[in-house]
């Protein structure tokens, strides 16, 4: 097993010229720094929704999980603190373009539409407010960037970059996983406002969908029960974590300030709460599951 890459949240390995393991940690990054504090179980959580969504999905596209329970593990990965966090997954040619979909105005989508009246080139009608949901889901694709934030782009320059054919199939593709998605987290009392796919190729040339799905680090989850127009809800996401680091004052330089012992236990309550109303299952259930 080679050691490929180390992100700021995940590990990645190779086991062979087909497979890569996935490993999901449990830190937590704000403002594009790690901080000093990880946030039990989280990396459990992300890979758990992830596994559940992949399941969920797979009608619409196919995907490259090949294994996560532990007899499906390579024995390097196959011990207690892995235990749940480690997806075997196919080997793939990312495609450098993050699939985006928004069901509702917030975050730079908002921003953008304050200033000029679109996102990503949707001209979108006038008087909207933020938090609200949008006519119909969009997709705004967004360049992957290596260090720093995503930067969200039109339909146009993701053409440059992945062809017009195969634009029209991710953006396909990337709607029909939102409003299916959207749909099962209304059932659940949760507003999925928008998330991020990531979709790679195949040895076949095949569109396959990879990495987290539909995750509160990929997305933006409110509850509904607290969902109300122009503020930004609360959320099941770090967005709890970024205000305890504003109100400090924190200039968002490196090293980031330690948590409290409650804002970490906040913040792994509210991805829990996440990963058991979507999954419909405790996160002890899914952890027993894992183990086989």
């Amino acid at each position: 097993m080679k050691a490929l890459t180390s992100g700021k949240v995940r590990e990645l390995y190779e086991l062979d010229d087909h497979r890569l393991a996935l490993v999901t940690s449990d830190r937590i990054s704000a403002y594009d720094v790690i901080l000093p504090s990880p946030i039990p179980d989280k990396g459990r959580v992300l890979t758990g929704l992830s596994i559940h969504w992949l399941a969920q999905t797979e009608d619409i596209v196919p995907n490259h999980l090949l294994g996560w329970r532990r007899s499906e593990l390579p024995d390097e990965l196959a011990d207690e603190d892995a235990i749940g966090r480690v997806m075997v997954v196919k080997r793939l040619e990312m495609l450098q373009v993050e699939c985006v979909a928004r069901g509702y105005l917030a975050g730079s989508g908002w921003r953008d539409y304050e200033r000029t009246g679109a996102v990503c080139g949707h001209e979108l009608p006038t008087g909207l407010r933020q938090a609200e949901q949008l006519p119909s889901p969009i997709f705004t694709p967004a360049t992957k960037a290596v260090e720093g934030h995503d930067e969200n782009i039109t339909r146009e320059q993701a053409a440059e970059i992945v062809g017009t054919e195969t634009l029209a199939a991710l953006e396909r593709i990337t709607l029909a996983l939102y409003e299916r998605a959207a749909d099962a987290c209304r059932r659940a009392g949760i507003i999925l406002a928008d998330t991020k796919f990531e979709i790679g190729l195949d040895e076949e040339g095949r569109l396959v969908l990879a990495d987290e799905v539909v995750t509160p680090d990929s997305s933006r989850f409110w509850p509904a029960e607290d969902w109300r127009l122009d503020v930004s809800p609360p959320s099941y996401d770090k967005q709890y974590v970024r205000d305890w680091l504003d109100s400090t004052g924190w200039d968002h330089a490196p090293p980031a300030p330690v948590l409290p012992d409650e804002v970490v236990r906040g913040t792994r309550d509210r991805y829990v709460t996440a990963y058991e109303r979507i999954a419909g299952r405790s996160l002890a259930d899914y952890m027993q599951e894992a183990s086989q």
